[in-house]
């Protein structure tokens, strides 16, 4: 375990160097970061305001969402979505319920269905120690991670630019808080391999981070 460690920190002291100098080379990549409070949850879905993101996320786009939430009571929930800049109609659902349960779903609209639920677990979907990811290429498709598992690998749902998002968390206007304090995280990256090489050198980086904290995490818990 702690050789692991070494190298996962090796691994970090490697990458950043070159990741930084690749991206003042590289215009195509873009990185931002937004916090969101706990107070923003304790709405209901028609009254939550969707917030324009300063830059479009496109061709090729990954989201880390870490929740440092702390849930007022076991009905309530942290909702994300994620609105197409063509098409405000068109969005990627990401909830995520209170411990112990920790309830986890994913749902997207489509042009057929409307809005579907395509993943969805009662009992630990996902872990307040780790990082759910949830990312996208014109090519793939949509891939999402709950902290220890991919839950959904390689979803076609065309065309997705993300240009803006909502959050909520209660079902009902006259139900109690959902959301107590802490905060939840962003961090958005996102490039067009046809503009450098190495757009993707980050992706590659995120991913292979996540399964190795990922597995150390879960040997961790079996010991």
């Amino acid at each position: 375990m702690k050789y692991i460690l070494t190298l996962v920190l090796f691994m970090g002291f490697l990458i950043t160097p070159a990741f930084a100098q690749e991206e003042v080379k590289n215009p195509s990549l873009i990185i931002d970061q937004i916090e969101i409070s706990a107070e923003q949850f304790n709405s209901v879905l028609r009254d939550a305001p969707i917030v324009k993101l300063v830059d479009v996320h496109a061709i090729s786009w990954q989201i880390t969402i870490d929740n440092n939430l702390l849930y007022a009571n076991p009905d309530g929930n942290a909702v994300l979505r994620l609105y197409d800049q063509q098409d405000d109609d068109r969005f990627i659902e990401v909830g995520m319920g209170p411990q112990p349960d920790n309830k986890f779903w994913v749902a997207v609209t489509t042009e057929k269905e409307g809005y579907v639920v395509i993943h969805k677990d009662l009992d630990r979907g996902w872990y307040p120690e780790t990082k759910s990811i949830i990312s996208y290429t014109d090519k793939a498709g949509l891939t999402v991670n709950n902290g220890a598992r991919i839950v959904v690998t390689n979803l076609d749902i065309g065309q997705f630019a993300i240009d803006s998002y909502s959050v909520h968390g209660k079902e009902g206007t006259t139900d109690p808080p959902a959301v107590n304090s802490g905060i939840l995280i962003l961090d958005f990256l996102s490039g067009d391999p046809a503009k450098n090489m190495y757009a993707y050198f980050p992706f590659y980086v995120a991913a292979g981070m996540g399964v190795i904290v990922a597995i150390l995490f879960l040997t961790k818990k079996r010991t």
